[in-house]
């Protein structure tokens, strides 16, 4: 889950928002006054995130990075692909 919070209001709970960000691995999204925002991710998903864009696509590590993206929630499990014969029927 995703939140957007004003930054005052981030001021004033900041601990409540830490605690999300760490405990359970919500991204925080803070909007400034100025018209500009930043975001807050924990350290493993941030980590996570470099490790794949860092990597050949066709890597363990860029699959390892992947893998853990899932289960963060940041990327989309891959969709179920239905199993059928149209392979085995060219031999």
């Amino acid at each position: 889950m995703t939140l957007s919070v004003t930054q005052s209001d981030f001021q004033a709970h900041i601990k409540k928002y830490l605690d999300q960000v760490n405990d359970e691995d919500e991204t925080v999204y803070i909007a400034c006054p100025n018209g500009s925002s930043v975001v807050m991710l924990s350290q493993e998903k941030m980590y996570w995130m470099k490790k794949a864009l860092q990597a050949k696509e066709d890597s363990l590590d860029y699959a390892v990075a992947r893998d853990q993206l899932i289960k963060h929630n940041v990327l989309s499990d891959d969709p179920i692909v239905e199993s059928n014969d149209d392979y085995w029927k060219n031999f």
